[in-house]
């Protein structure tokens, strides 16, 4: 399969038709485990007013026979290779829980050396740098990583009680967890775009001070929201976070005219 695909059709899944009248992409990262297809529901939603894309890491679903990557920075550095060459070059980057570490690093790098033009990062779910929240989920046996995704509450309970089920994901999971569990911020100048985070007032995983703390990682506006609900608390507020993500996106269109 990867002998002819091409970049974009390896790295991106695009589940509704872009809207013609909008020069606009959000770029959406899974969590850990994760799939493109997670943010379906959310590509549907927002499907008037951007066109919604999803990356689609190695390890998992239809690119299950490669190896997961087990380096955020190698990540960052392909996706942003597959970035550059799509025709619509004005970004904002989505990103939850692992997949909100992947795009900061990808944003760092459009804003280091792209010709792409950033107009801003949603982060949710996820501590901000440098804070790393390692639980060694990486080095524990089948067990131990199940019951992590267990803790964590989203997924459907009856899929892990299922051995082939266990068996096909746990290989891209434990890649992710390596790969986010190692991951060690690198000190630079702070993003120049807005960003705006969403966490769940619940979430085990990151504290409304942690998410905070992402304000110092911008020169320009910062928004923070919370949700009912825990580390999944997209599922649960859906219509909240579509909410939330129309506006952020209006917000970051209006903030680069401003500045033009």
């Amino acid at each position: 399969m990867t002998d002819t695909l091409t970049a974009q059709e390896l790295w991106i899944r695009r589940y509704r038709p872009a809207p013609r009248d909008t020069d606009l992409t959000l770029v959406c990262f899974p969590h850990a485990g994760g799939s493109a297809s997670y943010f379906r529901p959310l590509a549907d939603a927002l499907a008037p007013v951007a066109d919604v894309l999803s990356v689609q890491y190695p390890g998992r679903q239809d690119r299950r026979s490669e190896p997961p990557r087990t380096s955020i920075s190698r990540l960052a550095d392909e996706i942003l290779a597959v970035l550059e060459t799509l025709p619509r070059r004005r970004l904002v980057l989505f990103g939850h829980s692992m997949g909100a570490c992947v795009a900061f690093e990808v944003a760092r790098r459009i804003e280091q050396r792209a010709s792409l033009d950033l107009l801003g990062l949603v982060a949710s779910g996820r501590t901000a740098p440098p804070e790393v929240r390692d639980r060694g989920v990486r080095s524990m046996d089948d067990a131990g990583v199940v019951d992590e995704i267990r803790r964590l509450n989203g997924t459907d309970e009856r899929l892990l009680l299922d051995p082939d089920v266990i068996e096909m994901i746990l290989p891209a999971v434990r890649g992710d967890y390596t790969a986010v569990e190692s991951y060690r911020y690198r000190p630079g100048p702070p993003l120049r775009c807005p960003i705006s985070v969403l966490v769940g007032d619940d979430d085990p995983q990151v504290t409304l001070e942690e998410a905070a703390e992402w304000r110092e990682h911008t020169e320009g506006a910062f928004t923070l929201r919370d949700f009912p609900g825990g580390h999944f608390y997209l599922a649960e507020q859906q219509a909240g976070v579509v909410r939330a993500l129309t506006e952020d996106l209006a917000e970051f269109r209006r903030a680069r005219r401003r500045d033009a």
